[in-house]
């Protein structure tokens, strides 16, 4: 992947294809049977991933083809509310800054159940891994709703189980693989977020 992010991969981590890579298409399936404990994450996250799919297929869709080049465009013809909310709520960097720190969340959750012991808490580790990415960009009303919301999650063996890979022991391989592909996507796109300040847009 070098230092090129394609749009399209963050597309791919709510609507994976079969031809993905196995152990990825095995981790977006197990966060899709999981949609109803983070509710309160993936819808806001599919009408994002929407926005994105509606600039790859409209009329610039070829400045979107790359995070890169939707950053350089957008800047340069100054479709990006830099300060404060104005005319561009639904700009692509922007869009694409919430999905970029839901993928944190994510990072940092699965990092844990994979490195877990059998008897650790789930509820623990998302709630960990959320108050390190998610939570100081959210209102009190949606901590509050999250909270509750880790606290209905199962057990780690009924998070493997879920998955439908194997062994615990395969179900953490694959995620030993699957976790690399998204800790690159989130530090390429974490350094050119930081190198153009779009890590606070509004």
């Amino acid at each position: 992947m070098e230092n090129t992010v394609f749009l399209s991969v963050f597309l791919m981590f709510a609507f994976p294809a079969e031809e993905m890579k196995p152990s990825l298409f095995l981790l977006f399936r197990f966060l899709n049977r999981l949609g109803n404990v983070f509710g309160f994450i993936s819808k806001d996250a599919s009408s994002k991933i929407q926005i994105l799919r509606n600039f790859l297929n409209g009329e610039s869709g070829s400045e979107y083809f790359t995070v890169q080049s939707m950053v350089k465009y957008e800047l340069e013809n100054k479709l990006v509310d830099l300060k404060k909310a104005g005319s561009h709520p639904e700009s692509g960097c922007r869009t694409l800054l919430r999905l970029h720190r839901a993928l944190r969340w994510l990072e940092l959750f699965l990092e844990r159940l994979r490195t877990s012991q059998e008897d650790g808490k789930t509820s623990a580790m998302c709630a960990e891994s959320y108050n390190e990415s998610l939570a100081q960009f959210h209102p009190w009303v949606v901590r509050k709703a999250a909270g509750l919301a880790f606290c209905m999650l199962p057990g780690r063996l009924a998070f493997f189980e879920v998955m439908n890979v194997g062994t615990p022991d395969q179900v953490v391989a694959m995620l030993g693989e699957a976790l690399p592909v998204v800790t690159e996507v989130y530090q390429i796109t974490q350094e050119l977020y930081a190198k153009h300040d779009l890590l606070d847009i509004p």
